[in-house]
């Protein structure tokens, strides 16, 4: 049998039925004030019901003014948990694992969503944003221990701390973009401070049994490929972690740090030695083949993204067929809403190059 199919055991709480994750994807379908809507939920549900072991929601904002993208799915809020609580409800009564997303997009929150100059670790020129004062990092830290505690309170299986993509979490990590003088900034053991004090916080808030892991990227947005080992390899040996995911951008590619040059990136994450904390990647998976490709290494799970938007049930195509050949871009409209995707939805795939035809 495929390693793609057997289940995957964590630290806490339930298992994975198969080593297939849906990733956290930028989809505009919820309301404007955070609350789930029956589009977003559509969505998330038809990917339970197509086989993954664990279904992620898009990033979930902790602060009303962290929002990223209109329609996003809020977390900040009491007012989210009767939403939360149906759509982790409903997840889990497809067998799948439910898990939500924590995000802040500090620099990259746009003006006209929220309404005032975005914040970032420091200032920043290009974007306006202003530097969080230190005690402001420190409700922003109690802002994600909290949106996990309403996370648990809804019934999810766990959350995942967004700290890729040049959201604000990674503004911390980075050198150029944090440039601070408190405890928070300078030395990498200062910029990884603000994570480790929201990993202490969920796990002591949070009910013993609820999983907890941690995005990061190894590249782009500032982001040294050097630290990002050292990060991930701090995440790797921190008992206090369920699972590592790594946006990888294309798992096959070669590091843009040519110090690392002569293997992929994916290769250089999955060498990296690790307790019981479980590791797995994102990047250009699309097809079966790749998917076994990139589990012939030292990884324990995939997460697909666009091949998860293309085919809600990848996991049930591969179960049946490993060699099963998915559909070709672009795809049209009346496809996509057929895969569960709202007019919103495919209006946002509709703004990357090639996707959906014209």
């Amino acid at each position: 049998m495929s390693k793609l199919l057997t289940p995957l055991e964590f630290q806490r709480g339930r298992p994975m039925k198969n080593r297939f994750m849906l990733a956290p994807l930028t989809n505009w379908q919820s309301h404007e004030d955070g609350i789930l809507s029956d589009e977003e939920f559509r969505w998330l549900t038809k990917r339970a019901e197509g086989g993954f072991g664990l279904t992620m929601t898009c990033a979930a904002h902790v602060q009303e003014t962290g929002k990223g993208f209109p329609g996003q799915l809020g977390a900040f809020g009491d007012q989210h948990i009767e939403g939360l609580s149906r759509l982790a409800e409903a997840i889990k009564s497809k067998g799948s694992l439910a898990n939500a997303q924590l995000h802040h997009a500090g620099m990259r929150s746009p003006e006209d969503i929220i309404g005032q100059a975005p914040v970032s670790a420091s200032d920043d020129e290009e974007t306006g944003a202003r530097a969080l004062s230190t005690d402001e990092v420190h409700q922003l830290r109690d802002d994600f221990i909290a949106s996990a505690v309403r996370c648990d309170q809804a019934g999810f299986d766990g959350v995942e701390l967004h700290g890729a993509h040049g959201y604000l979490l990674c503004q911390f990590f980075s050198e150029e973009t944090n440039r601070r003088e408190d405890e928070y900034g300078g030395s990498l053991q200062n910029r990884y401070r603000l994570l480790e004090e929201i990993i202490d916080g969920v796990r002591h808030n949070c009910r013993p049994d609820f999983q907890l892991g941690v995005r990061l990227s190894p590249e782009r947005f500032g982001i040294d490929t050097r630290e990002a080992v050292e990060m991930a390899r701090l995440c790797l040996n921190d008992d206090r972690l369920d699972f590592l995911d790594m946006s990888l951008w294309d798992v096959f590619k070669e590091p843009a740090d040519e110090a690392f040059s002569g293997s992929s990136l994916l290769e250089l994450f999955a060498g990296l030695e690790r307790a019981q904390v479980k590791l797995g990647v994102a990047g250009k998976i699309g097809t079966p083949q790749l998917a076994d490709q990139a589990m012939n290494h030292e990884i324990d799970w995939i997460m697909l993204g666009r091949a998860a938007i293309l085919q809600h049930d990848f996991p049930k195509r591969y179960a049946a067929d490993v060699g099963f050949i998915p559909v070709p871009l672009p795809v049209t409209r009346d496809y996509l809403a057929h895969e569960g995707l709202s007019v919103k939805f495919i209006d946002y795939m509709a703004t990357w190059p090639g996707f959906v035809e014209d």
